[in-house]
């Protein structure tokens, strides 16, 4: 499975965890996966293409797991990014009613 945990303080986003794989399909077939990855990996495209926003990232490919946290609160160009990513991501969930991919909102 697939854990998201999407990381705010005082409503303002920090960054996010994405751990896992989804175990949907075996690897390279996994759609829920490829979506998953495709939507956090834009975000973080987005972020540093259009936007002036410092951040930390940690990624392995093997076990599935991307950390992403800006390094101050992020712009209003970063929060609409996040609040896609975040759209996106809760859909995805939904759609296979948590059994793939669980997307928590972490205050800290």
């Amino acid at each position: 499975m697939t854990k998201i945990s999407i990381v705010k303080s005082n409503g303002k986003y920090k960054g996010f965890e994405c751990l896992g794989h989804s175990g949907y399909a075996e690897a390279g077939e996994d759609i829920v996966c490829a979506a998953v990855s495709s939507l956090t990996i834009n975000t973080i495209n987005s972020i540093e293409q259009f936007t002036d926003d410092g951040f930390d990232l940690e990624a392995d490919e093997n076990t599935g797991s991307i950390k992403m946290y800006f390094k101050d609160i992020p712009s209003d160009d970063s929060t609409l990014l996040m609040k896609s990513m975040e759209l996106g991501l809760n859909a995805i969930a939904d759609q296979y009613d948590g059994q793939f991919v669980t997307v928590k909102i972490q205050e800290v």
